[in-house]
C-alpha cells in the first residue's frame, strides 16, 4: 500500500486529520499525523481492516532546536498480516511538548514512551507510569535534547596502561593460584 492509499484510509477513518505524506531515501511509507488527532490514527491504523498495524516497533524523538517545531516523534509501525511497515511522525513544539499515550492501543509504548519522556522531556498524557526509565530519580533535565548543558568544567581524565615486569606477572599470577586453594 502506497502512501496515498493509506492518506485516503485515514482521511476517512479520521475526517479532518491534517495528513501528509513524505518521501523518504529509504522508500518506507512515511507520513505527518496532528498530534491531536493521534489516538484515532492509532485506533484506525490497528483496527481498520486492510491496515492491521497491531505491532508498535520503535518509538523515538528528534530534536531540531532552534527550530520549530522543535520535536519530532517517530512511531514506526508493523502491519504483520499486510507484511507493511510505516514510520508515523508527529511535530510538537517546545511549548507544548506533549501528546497522548498510546499504551491502551499498543502495550509496547509504554516503556518506549517512558524513554522519550526520560531523555527528551516530552509529556504523554495519561501514561499510566510516567517514572524515569534510564535516568535517576533525582536528574534534572534531559540529556538528549540538544540544549542540555554539558559539564564542560570537569578535567578529562586519562589513563596509561599498566606495567609490570615478567618477574612481577610470574609472582602475580603465583599469588592468584594460592588464594584459589
Amino acid at each position: 500500500m502506497d502512501a496515498a492509499a493509506l492518506i485516503a484510509s485515514l482521511q476517512d477513518a479520521v475526517p479532518g486529520a491534517q495528513l501528509e505524506s513524505v518521501p523518504s531515501i529509504d522508500l518506507q511509507t512515511t507520513i505527518y499525523a496532528p498530534a491531536d488527532a493521534l489516538p484515532a490514527l492509532a485506533r484506525a491504523l490497528r483496527d481498520r481492516p486492510g491496515l492491521g498495524f497491531t505491532l508498535l516497533a520503535e518509538l523515538t524523538a528528534v530534536d531540531f532546536w532552534p527550530t520549530e517545531p522543535r520535536f519530532e516523534l517517530v512511531y514506526i509501525l508493523v502491519s504483520p498480516a499486510n507484511r507493511l511497515r510505516l514510520r508515523l511522525k508527529v511535530r510538537l513544539n517546545a511549548d507544548g511538548a506533549h501528546v497522548a499515550t498510546l499504551t491502551g492501543i499498543w502495550p509496547a509504548a509504554n516503556w518506549l514512551e517512558r524513554e522519550v519522556w526520560d531523555l527528551f522531556g516530552i509529556v504523554f498524557d495519561g501514561h499510566p507510569d510516567p517514572r524515569r526509565l534510564l535516568m535517576p530519580e533525582d536528574w534534572d533535565g534531559y540529556p538528549l535534547r540538544k540544549d542540555y548543558p554539558v559539564q564542560i568544567r570537569k578535567t578529562p581524565g586519562t589513563s596509561q596502561p599498566l606495567q609490570v615486569t615478567e618477574e612481577e606477572f610470574r609472582e602475580n599470577v603465583r599469588r592468584d593460584r594460592l588464594t584459589r586453594t
